[in-house]
């Protein structure tokens, strides 16, 4: 994969401008989807995070709108019964198991971070059930740190733009890391989350309408059928 000359725009293999190509994207998605409903506060992130593996975001977020109300602390998660709890998140998937792993996380950041949640990834992926997309959010969005959380947006996008390729999530996150410009590590999510379920879907991709569509490699990309117009 060709590296940049010095002073000229990061390319991937495609020659992707990844400088122009972020900034539309950044205009286009200002906000990133869990901010709201956490108020990017660092255990609040982390719990919005642990609730979401394998369920909906939109799920994930109207469960966090109803839980935040009766619990935000560490403290007040550790107090709680499992049961209690995973009343509270259904109908989210394996709400059991996610109740279980929010009460023992919150009593872990109590007994060895004095209720605080550490803003060091590898400290992050020490308590049990944290994965690297987790880690990486919550140092992003939490601490406003720099920080690549990965996932299977952030994955499929980048190596559609043709800027990595890379064979899984985790692949993808070391590339970006010795590749994206820092300037962009913490905007990468929040604009490929937003612009994977808006426009460069799984299956079905929106090329037509796709803000970025002039500097896309489409790699492995079937487009939609373009609407007629009516």
């Amino acid at each position: 994969m060709p590296s940049a000359m010095p002073g000229s725009p990061p390319v991937g293999g495609s020659g992707l401008d990844i400088d122009a190509t972020l900034a539309i994207l950044e205009r286009a998605y200002p906000y990133h989807p869990m901010s709201e409903v956490t108020g990017c506060e660092p255990f609040r992130v982390l719990v919005a995070c642990l609730l979401s593996l394998r369920s909906k975001d939109e799920l994930t977020m109207t469960v966090c709108e109803q839980l935040f109300p009766r619990a935000q602390t560490p403290q007040a998660f550790a107090a709680l019964d499992a049961e209690t709890l995973a009343q509270w998140i259904y109908p989210i998937g394996f709400y059991r198991n996610k109740a279980r792993t929010i009460i023992h996380v919150s009593q872990e950041l109590i007994a060895r971070f004095g209720g605080a949640v550490p803003d060091d990834l590898d400290a992050l992926l020490t308590l049990k059930g944290v994965g690297r997309k987790t880690a990486n959010l919550v140092v992003s969005l939490g601490f406003d740190k720099p920080a690549i959380c990965v996932d299977t947006h952030v994955h499929r996008i980048m190596n559609r733009l043709g800027y990595i390729d890379a064979r899984t999530p985790e692949a993808t996150e070391m590339a970006l890391r010795a590749q994206l410009p820092p300037r962009w590590w913490r905007t990468v999510n929040r604009v490929l989350v937003c612009h994977g379920k808006d426009c460069c879907k799984p299956i079905g991709a929106q090329c037509d309408r796709c803000p970025v569509a002039a500097h896309c490699a489409k790699i492995a990309v079937k487009p939609r059928p373009v609407p007629a117009h009516r």
